[in-house]
């Protein structure tokens, strides 16, 4: 993940800024519906041809997907719902960005609107993808954390293409396929990260065995 070290720099801050306003009546469940329903804006405004102001929104909304943790963290008050709450209302705004850019490709027009439809549909695929892949080995006890476009990554590249969409439409269109490619391309990284991992495990399982079988001791 390329923003690695920028976005740790981020939380750092916004862990210390949410430090300082932790009194306020608000908490981080509440910040992250903000969030979201920022996004659902966003994403209307693309849909309806306002590719500027809704990578503006989308930007801004970025931000309480950072402050949200970082208020449950600072004011301990993070807890295994806040967490799921976040990562199911997360993939609700992945969803509803990419079919406001479907909307958006379908009234545009023009000789490639089909495949720009169709890459849409495949960052979409990819992008959940990326988060269930995840998610699924998590779950069966795998270290998952490898890939070069994770959801930071996919809402700063996504801006850039809505801002930049707004003077010089060739500009999403050609983000968009990168998302379609390289959300799918993060998502098969993720799988040989697990395949490779499950390999070790049983291999690791078969030298065991062997050493019982045997009567000689495990080597590490």
């Amino acid at each position: 993940m390329f923003t690695t070290r920028f976005e740790a720099w981020v939380r750092r801050h916004a862990e210390r800024m949410m430090s300082a306003l932790g009194r306020l009546p608000v908490t981080p469940n509440q910040i992250t519906v903000i969030g979201t329903a920022l996004t659902f804006l966003a994403a209307i405004l693309v849909a309806t041809g306002q590719l500027l102001p809704g990578g503006i929104v989308l930007a801004f909304a970025g931000t309480f997907d950072i402050l949200d943790g970082a208020l449950a963290r600072s004011s301990r008050r993070a807890y295994p719902y806040g967490a799921f709450l976040d990562s199911t209302l997360d993939r609700y705004s992945e969803g509803a960005m990419y079919i406001g850019l479907a909307a958006y490709f379908v009234t545009a027009g023009g000789s490639a609107q089909k495949w720009l439809v169709l890459a849409t549909a495949a960052a979409l695929a990819g992008s959940f993808l990326v988060s269930y892949v995840r998610a699924r080995a998590q779950s069966l006890g795998f270290t998952c954390e490898t890939g070069v476009f994770q959801r930071p990554e996919r809402v700063v590249v996504t801006v850039v293409g809505l801002v930049l969409g707004g003077y010089i439409p060739q500009v999403l269109y050609a983000v968009v396929i990168i998302l379609a490619i390289v959300t799918n391309f993060t998502a098969l990284q993720r799988i040989r990260e697990v395949w490779l991992q499950g390999r070790a495990q049983r291999l690791a399982r078969e030298r065991e065995s062997k050493a019982v079988k045997g009567g000689q001791p495990v080597k590490p």
